[in-house]
């Protein structure tokens, strides 16, 4: 390959992935799944600390977490409410972050017929992150509690080599922070150690591109727009 071409492949990765929220029930072997952490685990990271820890979860495992998060995502308890264990988003949204969080949220509630009205479709669509958008396998992820700032810039860097690989094999991916507001669920499920914490939750498996929410694009700033040329 040659240098053009290899930066076309890997521009075209980039530019390819996008968050897929609905999946085709065909499974992922565990020969692939063993590939892709093993070139995902080639993401840099300080001093080689490697603070990535992953839970695959396919089949029953999956659909009793899905099951246990429903539950408490349809039937709030207030006097015992489930919160996140550490702050993904602002406490306080200003612009141009809050524009740029309700533009995504509409563009995908059009794209499926669901309007601002609808209360209770928007909730069930909110609930499909349970489900793992029916991806045939979900991915939990955790860091030791001893890491700091610096271990989480080095975790995304994994997540994103991650959900690279996956694409290059035809796979498809969703990163999703919804799974850090039942993290005390999580970590009862998957019996995590004490000094482990959710990070987030990931689906994993093949599009089902006949479905409109498939058919979503976020748009981006342009280069003007984040970058300054200091000459």
């Amino acid at each position: 390959m040659t240098p053009t071409e290899l930066q076309q492949a890997v521009d075209q990765l980039i530019i390819a992935r996008h968050s897929v929220r609905a999946y085709l029930p065909d499974p992922v072997s565990a020969e692939l799944l063993q590939d892709l952490f093993s070139v995902a685990a080639r993401a840099p990271s300080g001093t080689n600390t490697q603070p990535w820890k992953v839970y695959v979860l396919t089949g029953e495992k999956k659909n009793q977490l899905s099951q246990k998060i429903l539950q408490a995502h349809d039937h709030p308890n207030p006097a015992a409410p489930h919160t996140e264990e550490y702050h993904y988003y602002p406490l306080q949204w200003t612009s141009p972050y809050l524009e740029r969080r309700r533009k995504v949220g509409w563009d995908l509630y059009a794209l499926l017929g669901l309007g601002r009205d609808n209360k209770a479709g928007m909730h069930a669509q909110h609930g499909r992150n349970y489900t793992f958008f029916d991806a045939p396998v979900g991915l939990i992820f955790t860091i030791d509690r001893i890491l700091e700032q610096g271990s989480w810039l080095d975790y995304g860097m994994f997540l994103q080599n991650l959900m690279l690989a996956a694409k290059a094999r035809g796979l498809d991916t969703c990163p999703q922070a919804a799974f850090t507001q039942y993290h005390q669920i999580i970590s009862e499920q998957l019996a995590l150690p004490a000094n482990e914490m959710l990070v987030c939750g990931m689906s994993l498996g093949y599009a089902d591109l006949s479905q409109p929410e498939n058919s979503l694009q976020t748009e981006r700033e342009p280069v003007s727009g984040f970058v300054r040329f200091v000459e």
